[in-house]
């Protein structure tokens, strides 16, 4: 006796994923999700937030006696096009992710101004050697990042509670990722200068610290800085508060 095959046949069986009928509103958060940037967390409450609400458009559809089907595609409708969403909601996720990188710089400041005081303390003497010269060109870089990572606090603050008051600057997203980025740029050479000058120096388990520091805070800066870059870049409205 043959075994029935236990292969379902062209015709019936089980259904198939091309065979699942397609949701137009998870299609829909799915292409507003693809095209938008910024920190992960802040997308998925955005999308979240959507869903919630095109879920009661489609529920209040369905209670006035329309097709679920049609309904999903009418709440799609009524909510907008992906490329009527997508500047509001870019400009939301972009607010959110100058606040991610000015917090992310704000927390380096206080491994750029312990590396700065290490540097301060062990700086060689004497003769203008490689040693000096390294330690020097470290404590002017990160004397200076330090003070860029200043701006950290404003940012936060013009984001925060001030923006009920004070209009958030159109050149905010552009100055922070930018500064975030020199600051990551200069806390990467300053390693390195560190780094190579390191076996040189009298003090070297302070510049062994200091070296530490500085790649630290570009470690924590870095990833922030990138992903501002690209949000800096994208078209959207004029900042609001």
């Amino acid at each position: 006796m043959i075994a029935d095959d236990p292969r379902p046949s062209p015709g019936g069986g089980a259904p198939t994923a091309l065979d699942t009928p397609r949701d137009p509103v998870e299609d829909h958060l799915a292409a507003l999700g693809a095209a938008l940037h910024g920190p992960p967390a802040a997308k998925a409450r955005l999308l979240e937030e959507l869903r919630g609400g095109l879920q009661d458009s489609v529920a209040a559809y369905v209670q006035a006696g329309v097709d679920r089907d049609l309904a999903a595609e009418l709440a799609v409708r009524d909510c907008g096009a992906v490329d009527d969403l997508l500047p509001s909601c870019q400009h939301e996720l972009t607010i959110a992710q100058v606040r991610q990188t000015a917090r992310a710089t704000a927390t380096a400041t206080p491994l750029l101004f312990g590396a700065w005081y290490l540097l301060h303390t062990t700086a060689p003497s004497g003769a203008w050697h490689l040693t000096h010269t390294a330690h020097l060109l470290a404590t002017r870089l990160t004397t200076f990042t330090a003070l860029a990572a200043l701006l950290a606090f404003a940012v936060i603050a013009l984001t925060g509670t001030l923006a009920r008051w004070i209009p958030t600057p159109s050149r905010l997203p552009r100055t922070v990722a930018w500064t975030s980025t020199v600051v990551t740029a200069s806390m990467a050479v300053c390693t390195l200068v560190l780094a190579t000058t390191m076996p040189l120096t009298d003090h070297w388990p302070l510049t062994t610290l200091a070296t530490l520091l500085t790649a630290a805070s570009h470690a924590v800066t870095a990833g922030p800085a990138r992903a501002s870059r690209l949000c800096a870049r994208l078209p959207v409205p004029a900042l609001r508060p």
